[in-house]
C-alpha cells in the first residue's frame, strides 16, 4: 500500500502523505474530497482492499490561535426553494454576504462558508433543490475556529451481529430509516445498514428470521413490500460517513462500518464523552 501510494505522488503533485502512530495507516492530503476519492476508485479497480476515514480539513495555527479554511460559495436558486438553502447553510454555519432577487424568479446568495462545511453538501443541496440551484465555490482564506458543526442529522442503524439479511428484519426496520442492504447480504458486527430516521445510532438485528409454527392462520399472508435499499456510491458514502465512522473499499464491494465495531466498546466510549473524560 505504502508503495502505491508512492507511485502516486511521481505523477500526482496535488497529494501529500504523511504516516501515523499506526505503520499500517498513512494520512493523505489532496485538493477536495472529489480527489481523493478518484484516487481511492483507482486503487480498488487495481484490486487494493482499504479502509477509508472521513474526510476533514486541514487547519492551520495562527498565532496560537486554530484556524479553518473558508470558501466563497455563490448559489443561484429558485425563490421556492430558497428557505431550504437558507437552512441548510445555517446548520452548516455559512455567513450570507448578499441576496439580490433579481425578479425572474432567481435568487443569487453569496455566502462564507467554512470549508468543512461543504463536505457533503453536494448531494443534500440538489436533492433539497430538486436539481434545479446551481452552486460555485471557490477558496476565500482561513479564519478562527467556528466551532463544533453536525452537518448530518440523522444516525446509523448498525449491525449487532453476523449473518445474512433477511427479508423479515428488512420489513421491520425499514420503519426506522432508509436501509443500504439488501436480503441476502451478508453482514458482520458493527457494520452500518442503513440511516436512522433519528439523531441518535441504534443497534439493529438485520438477521432475525420469521419463527416457523405448525398453526395455519385463516387468512392469507400479508404481501410484504420492501423498499429498494438505497446504495451509496464511493464517494456519497465518504460524503455520509461520521467521525466515528469509516468506508470498507474492495474490488466489489463498498461499505460502510463503525471505527469500533463492539457495541459493548462504543457503549462504554459514548459514557466516558458524556461525562466528559
Amino acid at each position: 500500500m505504502r508503495d502505491r501510494l508512492d507511485r502516486e505522488l511521481v505523477g500526482n503533485v496535488s497529494l501529500r502523505v504523511f504516516p501515523t502512530e499506526r505503520p499500517d495507516t498513512w494520512e493523505v492530503q489532496g485538493r477536495g474530497e472529489l480527489a481523493l476519492a478518484v484516487l481511492v476508485e483507482t486503487m480498488r479497480r487495481e484490486g487494493y482492499e482499504l479502509t477509508v476515514g472521513r474526510p476533514t480539513v486541514v487547519t492551520r495555527d495562527i498565532d496560537g490561535v486554530l484556524h479553518e479554511p473558508v470558501e466563497r460559495l455563490a448559489v443561484d436558486v429558485p425563490e421556492e426553494y430558497l428557505g431550504a438553502v437558507t437552512a441548510l447553510l445555517a446548520a452548516r454555519k455559512g455567513r450570507m454576504e448578499t441576496m439580490i432577487n433579481h425578479g425572474t424568479g432567481w435568487v443569487r446568495l453569496d455566502y462564507i462558508v467554512p470549508a468543512r462545511g461543504l463536505i457533503g453538501f453536494r448531494t443534500q443541496f440538489l436533492t433539497d433543490t430538486r436539481g434545479t440551484a446551481i452552486a460555485h465555490h471557490v477558496f476565500e482564506g482561513y479564519e478562527p475556529w467556528s466551532g463544533e458543526m453536525r452537518v448530518r442529522p440523522t444516525g446509523s442503524l448498525v449491525a449487532d451481529r453476523s449473518g445474512a439479511v433477511t427479508s423479515y428484519a428488512c420489513f421491520s426496520l425499514q420503519e426506522r430509516g432508509s436501509l443500504m442492504v439488501a436480503p441476502g447480504t451478508e453482514v458482520y458486527e458493527g457494520m452500518i445498514v442503513g440511516e436512522n430516521s433519528r439523531s441518535d445510532d441504534m443497534d439493529v438485528n438485520i438477521t432475525r428470521e420469521r419463527k416457523l409454527t405448525n398453526v395455519r392462520q385463516s387468512t392469507a399472508e400479508e404481501l410484504e413490500r420492501l423498499v429498494p435499499p438505497r446504495v451509496l456510491s464511493l464517494e456519497q458514502a465518504l460524503e455520509f460517513c461520521a467521525a466515528d465512522e469509516c468506508v470498507e473499499v474492495t474490488p466489489t464491494a463498498v461499505r460502510l462500518r463503525k471505527a469500533l465495531l463492539d457495541a459493548k466498546e462504543r457503549a462504554r466510549q459514548r459514557a466516558r464523552r458524556s461525562r466528559g473524560e
